[in-house]
Order: structure tokens, then sequence, then C-alpha cells
């Protein structure tokens, strides 16, 4: 018998939908009975878009009836994190107060994965208005489940995206990434995520009105695909990658740069900073580097990665500086209890001031080059994602301990994000009934070197969902 259609690949989906062996429509009907099967226990699709995804098919199926040429994700199904502008939909970011606030148009990467014939079917959750904490738990949602292990959180921010991926829902969602919220989740569920180079994807981050974030949002955050397997995620980026007029940030970088000479040097870390790593995931880091030196590449254990200490402060004091004359009015928008994780760092990080900012605007620079001849010397750098296993929900917002914890595990994701370099996070196995995952880091706008490696990664050690939810 025949898996059903939601187990299949993206690619293998739009295919299929390409040679008419399915029809776009049943390929949706696919998705929506998984989705009623599996959403009541895992909490990932909050606004389901049903109908519209019908229409959607109704449409490609009729292009396809009249002999027009269907997209690279015909008939596709992905989510949408509830960050992300999705036409005549609200853009909830999981708050009470924005849950009428209706996008006017497609937000950039939505658009994109439509031109390539992509469907969304729903919004996915997240944590409220992405600053409650790593946690997937919005105010107006509720818990996000790791389908893994209920115990477990299923991280975040982008973790409704990932769920919808790891059970089957959607066969790729739409999160996005300012320190590991694509990734970390990719860990936690089991799934693959590219956070890409800044500037690689058009983005429109805008909330309300015209006015743009500050410096630190437009630089830090970048929109990225969750997926089950790394070609669905290469897939994705070739869609997503471009120019776009909403986005001066865009630059045109050809997808693929040139072949570098003889075998690849990669670097490994799996304690980034020295501060610990947990056996599972030195063992996943370890697995990896064992997948790419039988893949011919050049592997190495390195000291450590560059000047990460100094990273991770800059980043906290030039994030906080930034926010902190909105706080006194975000804190009221996050509900009960969801304004602690972003007043202990505002506790802990006092605001720059404006002399101090002005030198911490030189640091970022002068560190990002520190990374730029490092990735020059190592095309490729292997790590952990988080140094844990998925810890417990709510961690990071119990208290200042948890806060801490969260933070340390998360410390090469937040370096890499403020450096603007892309990596992408690939499973290596299951321990302890957890799935584990490693992240393959790059030169700024080599996001093909990054995938490349993690197909090695994943050719060698597999792929671990679709999964059904477990107690």
């Amino acid at each position: 018998m025949l898996d059903p259609w939601w187990k299949m690949t993206a690619a293998a989906q739009a295919e299929a939908v390409r040679r008419a062996d399915v029809s776009a429509v049943e390929l949706v009907e696919s998705h929506l009975a998984r989705i009623a099967e599996v959403n009541p226990q895992v909490n990932a699709v909050t606004q389901l878009l049903a109908e519209r995804a019908r229409a959607a098919a109704a449409h490609t199926d009729r292009l396809r009836a009249e002999g027009a040429q269907l997209g690279p994700l015909a008939g596709v199904p992905f989510t949408v994190k509830e960050t992300t502008a999705v036409e005549g939909v609200p853009t909830t970011f999981g708050s009470e107060r924005f849950r009428e606030l209706v996008a006017p148009a497609d937000a950039p990467p939505v658009a994109r994965l439509r031109a390539a014939g992509a469907i969304p079917i729903g919004h996915a959750n997240v944590p409220t208005l992405i600053l409650a904490g790593m946690h997937t738990r919005s105010e107006l949602f509720g818990d996000t489940v790791n389908p893994w292990d209920r115990s477990r959180t299923p991280g975040g921010t982008s973790g409704g995206d990932a769920v919808a991926v790891a059970t089957g829902m959607a066969a790729l969602g739409l999160g996005n990434d300012s320190g590991g919220s694509v990734r970390i989740p990719a860990q936690f569920c089991g799934v693959a995520g590219l956070k890409p180079s800044t500037g690689r994807f058009p983005a429109d981050h805008r909330v309300l009105g015209p006015d743009d974030p500050g410096p630190a949002s437009q630089m830090l955050v970048t929109d990225g695909p969750l997926a089950r397997s790394v070609g669905d995620l290469r897939l994705a980026y070739e869609v997503l990658a471009g120019t776009d007029p909403r986005d001066p940030r865009a630059v045109p970088v050809p997808l693929y740069g040139e072949p570098l000479p003889g075998p690849v040097k990669v670097a490994v870390v799996a304690d980034p900073g020295g501060q610990g790593v947990h056996p599972a995931v030195r063992a996943a880091v370890e697995a990896a580097a064992g997948a790419l030196r039988d893949a011919g590449y050049d592997v190495r254990e390195v000291a450590d990665v560059p000047r990460l200490a100094e990273a991770l402060e800059a980043y906290g004091r030039i994030t906080v500086t930034e926010f902190a004359p909105s706080w006194p009015v975000v804190r009221t928008l996050l509900g009960p209890g969801g304004d602690r994780y972003i007043a202990m760092a505002m506790e802990q990080t006092p605001p720059a001031s404006a002399e101090e900012l002005v030198k911490l605007m030189g640091r970022w620079l002068g560190i990002r080059r520190s990374w730029a001849e490092f990735l020059d010397e190592y095309p490729l750098l292997l790590g952990p994602v988080f140094t844990e296993p998925p810890v417990e929900p709510g961690l990071e917002s119990r208290d200042g301990a948890g806060r801490d914890r969260v933070a340390a595990g998360m410390r090469l994701c937040s370096a890499t994000s403020f450096v603007g370099v892309p990596a992408v996070a690939v499973p290596t196995g299951v321990a302890g009934g957890l799935p584990c995952g490693v992240q393959i880091i790059g030169r700024a706008f080599r996001e093909d070197l990054c995938l490349d490696a993690a197909q090695a990664v994943e050719d060698r050690l597999g792929v671990l969902t679709p999964v059904d939810p477990r107690g």
C-alpha cells in the first residue's frame, strides 16, 4: 500500500502534481485530514486556512488541465508563522491585542512560495509576540506540544511550524530566526531548518503602519524554511532567495557560488566557549563529523569559534538598548507571565548610552570581520544547535538560572545570527527517545555549501520524521 500523500517530501508531492499522479486538491485534502487527526494533540496550527487552500489547489488543477507549466512547489502545503503576513488573514503574533490585525498583502516570502505553486494551509503558533520565551506558548493559542515527548518543549520561536512539519501536517514551514528560532525547533522536533545569510531572502517585518523596526531587528531577523529533508530545504531556498522592491536589504547574489578547490575544510567545535555540552549533543556532533569525513570533507577539530563572549555581550546590549524605550508598552501586551523572559534580560543587561552604542556598533563590524577571516580558512563550521537535548517548557522564564541555562544552550545560534552567516540545522539521530541534531555554518551567502554538507550528513544518518505524537 502506498504511503499517504502527506508523508512524502515536498519535492515528491510537487512532482506528483505536475505529472497528474495526484490532484492538488487531493494533496491538500490529505494534509487537512492529517491536521484534523494530529493538531488537537499538539496545537501547532492556529488559524487553519482550509477553504482558501482548497480554492488555491483547485486553481492549480485548472492550470495543469490547461497545459500551463507548474512551479517547483506546485500544490505543496506550507504553514506560516503567526508573525508573517498572509493576505486577508490576521497576523496575530499570538497576542490578543493583534487578533484582528488582518494583513493587506502577503509578506515577501509567502508571496514567493505562492508564486512557486505552494499553498498556505495555516498559520502556526509562536510565543506571544515572539518575546515570551523560547517555548512556543502564546496568550491567544496556548501551548504547542513536542510530538516526541509532551514533557519537552518543541522550542521556538518557530515551534509551531517545526511541529507541523515534523508530524506531517505540512510539507514546509516558514519561520524566522534571530538567534536560533528556526534551528532550535528543528533540533527539538527532528526536522531540518535553514537560517540564511542576512540579505539573502527579502522580508518585511513591520508590525503596525509604515515604520520599520530599528537596526538590530533589521539585521538580526531572517526568514527561513523548515522541512523534513535537506532536499526540500534546498527547493525552498531556491524559491525564497532574490531581490524585492519591498526590501532594499535583499541582494542579488547567485544561489550557488564557485566550487572550492580540494576537499572542503570543516572546523568542528562541539562546546563553543567551553561552557559545557550534554553528552548526547557531543555525540551528535561527532556523528555528523564522521559522516562528513566519510563524504570526503577535510574535518578538523579547532579550539573555538571567534570572539564568542564578545559577540553575545554585544548582541545583548544592542538589542536591549533598541528595545528599552518600547518595553513599558510592550510588556502589557504579553499576557499573564509573558513578560518574565524579557524582564529578566532587561534587569541583567542595562541599555547602552549613545556613546556606548556607537562603540558597540563598531565592535559588531569587528566581530563580523573576525568570523569572515575564520570562515575564509574553514569554509564550514560544524557545531551544536542547542547544547542540551530538548528542555522542559518554560525553563527560560522560570527564574534567572533557567534563563541563563537556555541562553547558554543557544549560544552558537545567537552568535551566528549576530554575525549574519548562514546555517543549516540537520538531524543526526535519536537519543533517549528525543531527536538530536547539529548545525552546519558557512561563509556569508554560501548557503549552498551548508546545504551540500547537510545533505551528506542526512544521506548517512537518515531522516527522522514524520512522526506521530507520543505521550
